[in-house]
């Protein structure tokens, strides 16, 4: 099996899908047919000798000699396996190039809030809650209380699973003093922080 290339783009830019076959500078492409294939049955872009032969899906073009397949601007549901399969028209040689894009979207910088729930004399009990929204993939909520680790409560929120996450963190807290408390959002090595 030929071993799939892993490529990550963020949602709103221009990704390029590698072929991993250039045309040689003696041929051109009309000795060639090509085709960018999603989930190998759904055809992005095709060529037959020099011509192209599918109507591209909008946001689209490929480069004609490294038959690099571009796409702009990314939006999540472009995430999937992609196929380059290449045709020589003369000779029967094949060349396939396996790709998998991946795409991702920023969370929003997270947002602390405090509630308390109970005041008395000595002791206040307290909510904290940390938000972020409108990344993708699912993201993992971290976050220290005075400078040591604690487990979030955590939500996800997503219409669909190629939909952007919304994601709140909720910790109950007896609390006797002052507190500093920070939260970080992680989402495909990509990391943010609050404190507050």
């Amino acid at each position: 099996a030929l071993e799939k290339k892993v490529i990550k783009g963020k949602v709103g830019e221009k990704v390029g899908l590698p072929c991993c076959y250039e045309i040689p500078s003696s041929e051109s492409l009309q000795n060639y047919r090509v085709y960018w294939q999603k989930n190998t049955t759904d055809v992005v872009l095709a060529y037959a000798e020099g011509k192209m032969i599918s109507t591209p899906k909008n946001r689209t073009e490929m480069n004609e000699t490294n038959l690099t397949l571009w796409i702009s601007p990314v939006k999540i549901l472009d995430s999937g396996p992609y196929q380059c399969v290449v045709q020589h028209l003369r000779f029967s040689q094949n060349s396939n190039g396996n790709q998998v894009f991946l795409a991702s979207a920023d969370f929003t910088e997270p947002n602390i809030t405090t509630e308390v729930s109970t005041d008395s004399c000595e002791l206040t009990e307290m909510v904290v809650r940390c938000s972020s929204h409108g990344g993708f993939p699912k993201p993992k909520i971290s976050g220290t209380l005075n400078n040591v680790s604690v487990v979030w409560n955590a939500s996800w929120v997503s219409k669909s699973s190629l939909s952007p996450y919304n994601v709140t963190g909720t910790l109950w807290l007896n609390v006797t003093e002052d507190i500093s408390i920070t939260c970080s959002i992680e989402s495909d090595g990509f990391s943010k922080s609050t404190s507050l």
